[in-house]
């Protein structure tokens, strides 16, 4: 009987209060933002304003993470047409609610007046919100058919105001499928859709299709294939930092693997320096190719580069790589390699891992022409632990392509078994400050074009004065937007 007393009813009852005022409050949380975005498309859809739309999708990546199926499917039932092939199409990925969140979700759709709309950006914007779902659900098999579903439907639309949606769902398309290990099965599509890009001059799905087709031919270590592709492929100028940052690392790999250091530098450091500071793995991947091509190239990085915020743990294995190429420690080098083998093959880098050993072979032998003047083939073996059956006569080949090379300064004399350092000369009476100092005028003045090429203004805002009215007008929209943003900023936090 004590369990049935009135007080604990009225605690039970309390509780389930509770639990439908705090499901209310997530959902009239989430659906007004989302009407409010179908407002900004529609407005830059109507007046072909393609920065609107970009606006409403930077909003709605804010919205993610409180993407629930309930506000997903009265946003579904608000903005299109209930029965309609693409709502039943779209309604069947979402997850079956319980009848209470059902009975609360047709109480709130039928108190709000839904107004039906038939624009593709709409459409499209419907599309990529059930699949963001369900990737972030992790059922990425629905979300592979979902893709496919969307896909075939862009592909009846010629819109300037589609291209900005249109290349996140083709980002999204390829996602779901390597997710679920099947992204050589969409290679022949990218190719078909990259083609329609190009010929209705969409460069934005271009920069966006050629990035997803150079991922999926490295995915399966294509990279021929990758060049062939990229060297024919049209040129134009980058509409997306994020596109083109992706292009420089996926660039850089390519020059690696073509043993073109110099360049797959600059295209790593690039990519590196350009992406935005919350893309914390991708800039990871970026140093850690950028490290590996340094150290191919007889540079050793600084210890900075390693302390970076976020990356000490994940360049942990690398930085030690880097120590024992430094000391050009045979033995430490094969320690190291053998203990983040896992990591190394994971990263794709164990191939290049291979190549380093002549590196560390050749700073090794670098260290001992410095300290030595004159010193044995026999020791030179012994310090540099060449564990070989010959290693007097490994030695003698390793010296003499060194300084074929230019890599020592110093003499082999082959009858007695010796190597012969020549004296240091003055590097300053050299050239190599001036090649040096003028390399760094030209990174610097190449940043500074880059930069304010990069500058992005109001389409024909050269042609038209702004009114004081107009100025009055549009500051205080800016106000309204800056205040709504902290606002939403607060609410997170």
């Amino acid at each position: 009987m004590a369990e049935n007393s009135p007080k604990k009813v009225i605690e039970t009852l309390a509780f389930s209060f509770f639990q439908i005022q705090s499901y209310l409050n997530r959902l009239f949380l989430s659906i007004p933002d989302l009407k409010e975005i179908t407002a900004l498309i529609e407005v830059g859809a109507y007046a072909r304003e393609v920065r609107r739309i970009v606006r409403a999708i930077r909003w709605m990546i804010q919205l993610r993470r409180n993407l629930k199926a309930s506000v997903l499917s009265a946003f579904l039932n608000y903005v299109l047409v209930p029965g309609s092939e693409l709502h039943s199409c779209l309604y069947s990925y979402l997850p079956k609610e319980d009848e209470q969140d059902m009975e609360l979700d047709t109480t709130t759709s039928a108190t709000q007046a839904p107004a039906k709309h038939s624009l593709p950006e709409l459409e499209i914007y419907c599309c990529l919100l059930v699949l963001i779902f369900l990737i972030d659900q992790k059922r990425y098999g629905e979300a592979k058919a979902c893709s496919s579903t969307s896909i075939a439907r862009l592909k009846n639309l010629n819109r300037r105001t589609v291209d900005v949606l249109s290349s996140r769902l083709y980002f999204y398309y390829s996602l779901s499928y390597e997710l679920t290990g099947d992204l050589a099965e969409i290679r022949g599509n990218l190719l078909a859709l990259h083609r329609t890009a190009t010929l209705r001059h969409d460069e934005l799905g271009q920069e966006t299709l050629l990035n997803l087709l150079l991922r999926n031919y490295l995915h399966y270590n294509l990279y021929d294939q990758a060049e062939k592709l990229r060297s024919k492929a049209p040129r134009f100028e980058a509409h997306s930092n994020q596109q083109f940052c992706r292009y420089l690392f996926y660039l850089g790999k390519i020059r690696t693997i073509q043993l073109e250091y110099t360049d797959a530098k600059e295209s790593l450091l690039q990519a590196a320096r350009k992406a935005p500071d919350a893309a914390l793995g991708f800039r990871v991947q970026c140093n850690k190719w950028a490290v590996i091509v340094r150290l191919l190239l007889g540079e050793i990085p600084e210890r900075t580069i390693f302390m970076q915020k976020g990356m000490e743990k994940a360049l942990m294995p690398y930085f030690e790589l880097t120590n024992a190429v430094r000391i050009g420690d045979l033995e430490l080098f094969k320690t190291v390699a053998d203990k983040f083998s896992s990591t190394f093959s994971s990263d794709r880098t164990d191939n290049l891992i291979v190549r380093l050993r002549h590196n560390v072979i050749r700073t090794g032998l670098r260290n001992i022409s410095i300290s030595y003047s004159q010193i044995s083939l026999a020791d030179v073996s012994k310090k540099l632990r060449l564990d070989s059956p010959n290693p007097v006569a490994d030695a003698e080949s390793i010296v003499a392509k060194a300084i074929r090379d230019g890599a020592i300064d110093a003499t082999l004399y082959h009858a007695n078994g010796w190597m012969v350092s020549k004296e240091t000369g003055d590097i300053y009476s050299t050239n190599e400050p001036q090649v040096a100092f003028n390399s760094r005028i030209a990174f610097c003045l190449n940043m500074h074009n880059e930069a304010e090429r990069a500058l992005r203004f109001p389409p024909n805002s050269h042609k038209e004065k702004e009114s004081a009215e107009k100025r009055r007008e549009r500051q205080q929209q800016e106000q309204e937007l800056a205040k709504h943003i902290a606002e939403d900023d607060d609410d997170e936090f």
